[in-house]
């Protein structure tokens, strides 16, 4: 196994990692541009949202069929056919002016990019040490939120300076050079054992893995937080282009830079579980996101940046705990599984900005608040119903694969 602290744990660390930041990237990059199409195209702003939605749907769809293929031919073979597909549709993206035809390469390359999603922490799971496996999928989720920040942020300046085809454009070179990296430092799998690939196997583990309480109530948990905490950023994108402050999509997007939050608390999540448990922090993420929430209320732009830094560390906190604990409680089919959870979580993605922005639309801000909000206690009584369903009240110190299941 790949203990915490080698070499190999570093090498193999690093190249998920930035593989991550990758995908991450590429599905974020439209965010920013939102308003503009709205502005620009005239189309109403969950019209534009279809950008954004037809990624994360694609994602969501592919996952499982994506993990079923990962254990027939191992995770490494799939993580690097996902990435090479980014450049080239990234390219046919750059090269037409139909906005139906770019949100159907939008699901496209969404479908692209769940190659990777659903397996890399499988393959975490089976090549690390249960601490190394800890650690390095806090690592793994902080390099989600900086491809998600650098793509969000170069999406909205790149969009200012060449146009939102520039921004495509640049972001498909960026991927094919990363893309060549990260297969020559990814290495291949020691303990991969090759498992059944029925699709009536696999619809088995599916529904086995959806009835098991511990494990879907935790897929729920990252569908709503992510719905609430994603698409929280896509209205504000549209509050702060619409007057009275009517700032530029450049500047716009550097509120994306809150997601830096999201990357410390990502990383200190890995030591939290270790003390503390999985489930209390769940709460605790999702009490501190709420907070941010309230925050925003405010109408000084200051204050609502220092809104979104909460949330963003409340909500990327309890995801990495959430994340983690399907992989380390699914007792097998952990690509399954894991897929699974992301499936909840890209879906919940998706459908939380047509809620969000109709709240926008109709009840401005205030509504807006009032919407995430419910959607923070909705997670909080599934975090409840988890807790319930373990049928313990408090993580072993004893041990730290005992404490990963709490």
């Amino acid at each position: 196994m790949i203990e915490l602290g080698s070499s190999r744990y570093r090498l193999t660390a690093f190249a998920l990692a930035f593989g991550s930041f990758l995908i991450f990237c590429n599905l974020y990059l439209f965010q920013p541009m939102l308003p503009v199409f709205a502005s620009n195209d005239g189309i109403s702003e969950t019209r534009a949202n279809w950008l954004l939605a037809a990624a994360t749907l694609g994602l969501a769809f592919s996952l499982v069929p994506w993990a079923v293929l990962s254990e027939r031919l191992g995770r490494r073979p799939i993580m690097l056919v996902s990435l090479w597909m980014l450049p080239a549709i990234g390219l046919l993206m750059a090269a037409t002016n139909s906005f139906w035809l770019i949100v159907g390469l939008r699901a496209l390359m969404g479908a692209a990019l769940g190659g990777f999603a659903a397996v890399a922490v499988a393959y975490m799971a089976e090549e690390f040490s249960a601490k190394a496996f800890a650690i390095a999928v806090g690592s793994y989720i902080s390099a989600n939120s900086l491809g998600g920040i650098s793509g969000r942020v170069a999406g909205g300046m790149m969009t200012d300076w060449w146009g939102w085809q520039g921004a495509v454009l640049g972001m498909a070179v960026l991927s094919l050079l990363g893309v060549a990296l990260v297969t020559k430092l990814l290495p291949r799998q020691q303990y991969f054992t090759q498992g059944n690939t029925s699709l009536l196997t696999h619809s088995r583990g599916v529904l086995s893995h959806l009835r098991t309480p511990r494990l879907w109530l935790a897929m729920l948990i990252g569908g709503i937080n992510f719905a609430l905490f994603v698409n929280l950023f896509s209205v504000m994108a549209f509050r702060l282009v619409a007057p009275p402050y009517q700032l530029p999509v450049s500047l716009v997007s550097s509120v994306f830079i809150c997601y830096l939050a999201g990357t410390v608390t990502s990383r200190l999540s890995g030591r939290w579980v270790l003390r503390f448990g999985a489930i209390r922090g769940m709460a605790f993420g999702t009490i501190v996101a709420m907070l941010g929430i309230l925050v925003t209320l405010h109408h000084d732009i200051t204050w609502m940046i220092v809104g979104l830094l909460v949330v963003s560390g409340g909500a990327f906190f309890t995801h990495s705990l959430a994340y983690g604990w399907v992989s380390r409680q699914a007792n097998q089919g952990k690509a399954t599984a894991t897929a699974l959870y992301l499936v909840h979580y890209y879906t919940g993605g998706s459908l939380g900005g047509f809620y969000l922005i109709a709240a926008w639309q109709h009840y401005a801000w205030e509504g807006v608040v009032v919407a995430a909000c419910s959607l923070g206690f909705a997670v909080l009584a599934l975090v409840l119903a988890l807790y319930k369903s373990t049928g313990k009240s408090k993580p072993a110190a004893s041990s730290s694969e005992t404490a990963l299941s709490h």
